[in-house]
């Protein structure tokens, strides 16, 4: 009987060390984004000209309203702080005339491959930039349009229904 309770304590001691044991976590394979945002605080910057543009892999420009002075050069500063190449999420900056219907221009950039999505036979843009993909950098600089506001939007295809915002002269 004795050695019965020593056996029974000993599997039962045992139990309890192996249950409240450690278990090994299993990490599967895969791909993962995080959408991290930013935490420094916004700094008024000394000219409203000079503007920086980012875009990510997520297909979101990290401002939708860029606001300038009138009859000033404006210097746009954009970049790509994603990871994947420009073949597969490649983005740029196009600056539309007013009136211009963004679906429609993005339509028809599409057609455009060969030449980063910009079509060659347009007069519907102001400006833009060559496309970009993971950690590059473009800047253009150019004078202000006339007071107003205007269309800005990525032509890649499809990212004109979410990669865009107001150019407003002020």
């Amino acid at each position: 009987m004795k050695t019965l309770k020593v056996v029974l304590a000993s599997v039962f001691s045992c139990a309890i060390l192996i249950g409240c044991g450690g278990k090994e976590e299993k990490k599967k394979e895969g791909f993962t984004y995080e959408n991290k945002k930013s935490t420094t605080k916004k700094v008024e910057e000394k000219n409203q000209n000079e503007v920086v543009l980012t875009s990510n892999d997520l297909m979101q420009f990290n401002k939708t309203e860029i606001k300038v002075e009138a009859g000033k050069k404006v210097k746009l500063t954009l970049k790509h702080i994603g990871k994947l190449d420009k073949k597969i999420m490649g983005h740029n900056f196009v600056l539309l005339k007013q009136g211009v219907s963004i679906s429609a221009f993005g339509n028809h950039a599409a057609t455009f491959p060969e030449n980063e999505y910009i079509p060659k036979d347009t007069k519907d843009i102001i400006v833009h930039t060559k496309l970009i993909g993971a950690g590059e950098t473009t800047v253009i600089e150019f004078d202000a349009p006339a007071v107003g506001e205007y269309d800005f939007l990525c032509s890649f295809p499809g990212h004109y229904a979410v990669m865009k915002g107001k150019f407003i002269v002020e």
